[in-house]
């Protein structure tokens, strides 16, 4: 057991998911580098079971659990993705879950957790703590709480999209991925720091959750007082991560921020030109590099796309717009 998430705990969890995960594609996409100023590629892990990232490091932490405790199930809290990995991985493990979900959460990743016989508990974003409402199902039932990013093995288990994108992209100079809790960055930049050491490592935020860019002006973990409404509800965590924010420090070398309107525009964009459905928050890392054109035209650059669960009505929505 891994006292914290590191080079070797990604490459233990590549093995643990050989023949699980799916090796999502890493898409060039040529029709695009003109609006974001660089040779861009996609990493599509809106094709992973689930439809998001998240599957990955799910898998990996339910893989870990004993008998005793896989016979309890688990329980987990989430807006979405998170949730339906563990329903999916529940599923294949043949485990019982339970996930306590926001009462505003998008009805399509509702409906993919009950579809994958995962059980569901709605809670008041603004009113209740997910946190100690899962912890105290945890304390009540016996059932493993697994946390959406604060894990050694689910950081562990994202991180394995920086070992595929080192192999798929050998000559990439940057990744820019979203950031909510910080799982995927920290995983993805331990993989990376190690295979592909010249490659730099960028965050993506909803410009109104901006966390992680306050804590890296700052120095350390802010936490955001103001909860503004945002289309990008995979990334509404208002603090790094205490486990990914160490990492995530020492590895970024920036972060950009994406509005709304930004991502609505990339959804219809990626839509039409590549017929990839993207959600608001797996579109804020290509968002934020079409906002900001930070890097050099001649290079490699690879945005994760994180996630593909999107409400028809917000999918919709980008098409008139854009």
């Amino acid at each position: 057991m891994h006292a914290a998430p590191n080079f070797l705990s990604v490459m233990e969890a590549a093995q643990s998911l050989e023949g699980y995960a799916i090796k999502t594609p890493l898409i060039r996409a040529e029709m695009l580098d003109s609006l974001c100023g660089c040779k861009l590629y996609i990493k599509a892990e809106t094709m992973q079971k689930g439809g998001a990232f998240k599957y990955r490091g799910a898998r990996n932490r339910l893989s870990q659990l004993s008998p005793a405790e896989s016979k309890k199930g688990v329980v987990a809290f989430s807006s979405g993705n998170h949730a339906i990995g563990v329903a999916v991985s529940a599923n294949e493990l043949g485990l019982s879950a339970l996930i306590v979900m926001p009462e505003d959460a998008p009805k399509v990743k509702v409906e993919k957790v009950l579809s994958y016989g995962a059980e569901i508990e709605f809670y008041d974003r603004d009113t209740q703590s997910r946190e100690a409402i899962a912890a105290d199902i945890s304390a009540r039932t016996g059932r493993t709480l697994v946390p959406s990013f604060d894990d050694v093995h689910i950081i562990s288990g994202q991180g394995t999209v920086g070992v595929e994108i080192a192999a798929q992209c050998p000559d990439v100079k940057a990744v820019v991925t979203g950031l909510g809790g910080g799982g995927l960055c920290a995983g993805t930049s331990l993989a990376l720091n190690q295979l592909r050491p010249d490659c730099r490592i960028y965050g993506a935020e909803p410009e109104t959750y901006n966390d992680h860019q306050q804590s890296l002006r700052h120095g350390y973990r802010v936490a955001l007082k103001a909860k503004p409404p945002s289309l990008c509800d995979a990334l509404l965590t208002p603090q790094p991560g205490e486990l990914t924010w160490p990492i995530n420090s020492k590895s970024l070398s920036g972060v950009f921020t994406a509005s709304d309107e930004n991502c609505l525009k990339v959804m219809a964009i990626v839509k039409r030109e590549l017929g990839l459905i993207v959600e608001p928050g797996g579109a804020v890392a290509i968002a934020s590099i079409m906002r900001h054109k930070p890097f050099e035209e001649n290079e490699f650059v690879v945005a994760i796309a994180s996630g593909g669960n999107v409400d028809a009505d917000i999918l919709q929505q980008a098409l008139n717009l854009y």
